[in-house]
């Protein structure tokens, strides 16, 4: 399993209606961040403030200058299904995620092991 290398497929495949925000999330940014919040419409997040509709990439992907690789404007204040993704190996096969090793492909169990300990600062563990 390699370290994320910022590619952005995460935000490029989920940005664009396939996240949600809890309402606690919500709430709390309509108090501390309402710059976030005034993309939130009816509960659904990455929301056009000025005529409601989906859009088609999340407001706070950057990609930078003269690379690939993206980062994420509101990072420590996103929405818990960016917090923890990836969840699974199937999913990150499914989208591509780089952070795929050849040998992660192998033996998906023992990948899944890895993932699960590289992300346990960020997400809670599988049950």
């Amino acid at each position: 399993m390699k370290e994320c290398n910022s590619c952005g497929k995460c935000c490029t495949l989920y940005g664009d209606g396939g996240l949600s925000a809890t309402t606690a999330e919500i709430e709390w940014w309509e108090v501390f961040r309402p710059e976030i919040y005034e993309y939130v419409s009816n509960g659904k997040i990455w929301m056009n403030p000025t005529n409601g509709n989906q859009l088609k990439q999340c407001p706070w992907l950057q990609k930078l200058p003269h690379s690939n690789k993206y980062t994420c404007g509101i990072y420590n204040d996103r929405p818990d299904d960016c917090k923890h993704y990836p969840v699974t190996i199937a999913e990150m096969v499914r989208d591509e995620c780089e952070m795929l090793d050849v040998v992660d492909l192998s033996n998906p169990a023992k990948a899944q092991k890895k993932l699960d300990k590289l992300m346990s600062d960020s997400r809670p563990a599988l049950t």
